[in-house]
Order: C-alpha cells, then sequence, then structure tokens
C-alpha cells in the first residue's frame, strides 16, 4: 500500500473589512437618491392631472408633498443606520 501524501489545503481568504467610504460620496448619494424621488412623483403627478383633464393639479401637488416627505423619511433612515 502507497501512503498518501495530504491535500494541500486552501489559501485563507482575507475577510474584507466594512468599507469606509467618504462621508461625501454618502451624502451627494442621499441628494440624489432625494432628487429622483422628487422628480418621479412630480412627473407622475403632472401626467395624471393631464391624462384626467384636472384643471387644479391634485395629483401633482399631492404626490409633491408625499415625495418630500418620503425621500426625508429615507434619508434620516440612512442616516441613522450606522
Amino acid at each position: 500500500m502507497e501512503k498518501q501524501e495530504p491535500k494541500p489545503s486552501k489559501p485563507r481568504t482575507q475577510v474584507p473589512q466594512k468599507a469606509n467610504y467618504n462621508p461625501i460620496l454618502r451624502y451627494s448619494g442621499m441628494a440624489f437618491q432625494m432628487l429622483s424621488i422628487i422628480v418621479c412623483l412630480t412627473l407622475a403627478g403632472k401626467y395624471l392631472d393631464s391624462w384626467m383633464g384636472n384643471k387644479f393639479p391634485g395629483f401633482t401637488v399631492g404626490f409633491v408633498i408625499f415625495s418630500v416627505f418620503a425621500s426625508v423619511y429615507l434619508s434620516i433612515r440612512d442616516f441613522l443606520k450606522d
């Protein structure tokens, strides 16, 4: 019987540390997130108002108010996540 050689072990990989991102990148990402939410919902409100033929832009006003509160809520939640 031949003696078996031990199998070479796999090299250990380093576990990546939590990345320390620059705060400027983090907060600019939050700003773009807020901007995109507000713009998308405003355009959706304008579309709904024109589609329904409303004289008063109720959907636009409602969506703008909702989008501002939603984007502020999401930004505060991301900010406190640390």
